[in-house]
């Protein structure tokens, strides 16, 4: 998909950060479009988990760190958090880098970071926005490899936004973006 035709967009509004002018959305039985502000930010804290292109990670907090700053708005003890931290650096393949900050860590360690971050408090929904955008083809192929497994193993639904052709054929259902219609791959428009 090439840039500026409003896949960034769509994201958020998916994640309801961005209200739609006309119309609505329904995510599974939950119309978020028509949510309170207090409440859609409490169904967002539940149900979805965001990758970005750039990780978005803080760099005076450790990779441990950063993956917990979604539990701190819960009611999980310590002892909880560092078990579900441990658990989403597992699932990633960094459980060995708990401790190391994102300038010790590589572009594609980093990302991981990222994801595990997403997934800690367990969503409904990942969102991802160019999640290889900024890594080289090997850490791309990994963070992908790594997506697919998500979405396999834990039945996590992905909804991730690229113009890489790498990453949509990795996709189970691909969707093109144009003229802000959302067009089924192969679908033809008069």
């Amino acid at each position: 998909m090439p840039s500026a035709v409003g896949k960034t967009t769509t994201l958020r509004a998916i994640s309801g950060l961005v209200r739609p002018d006309s119309g609505s959305i329904r995510i599974g039985d939950t119309e978020i479009s028509r949510l309170s502000e207090g409440a859609l930010a409490s169904w967002r804290s539940r149900h979805i988990g965001f990758i970005f292109q750039l990780y978005n990670l803080i760099p005076v907090l450790t990779a441990f760190e950063n993956v917990e700053l979604p539990l701190l708005l819960t009611h999980l003890s310590k002892k909880q958090r560092r078990d579900h931290v441990m658990t989403a650096l597992g699932i990633v393949g960094l459980g060995d880098r708990e401790k190391h900050y994102p300038r010790q860590l590589s572009g594609g360690q980093e990302q991981r970071v990222a994801i595990a971050r997403a997934i800690v408090t367990d969503p409904t929904l990942l969102l991802a926005d160019e999640p290889t955008g900024d890594l080289d083809a090997k850490s791309g192929g990994e963070v992908l490899t790594l997506l697919q497994r998500l979405n396999r193993e834990f039945k996590k639904t992905i909804v991730m936004v690229t113009h890489d052709p790498h990453a949509a054929e990795r996709a189970t259902h691909t969707l093109h973006l144009e003229k802000g219609t959302l067009v089924e791959q192969g679908s033809v428009t008069a």
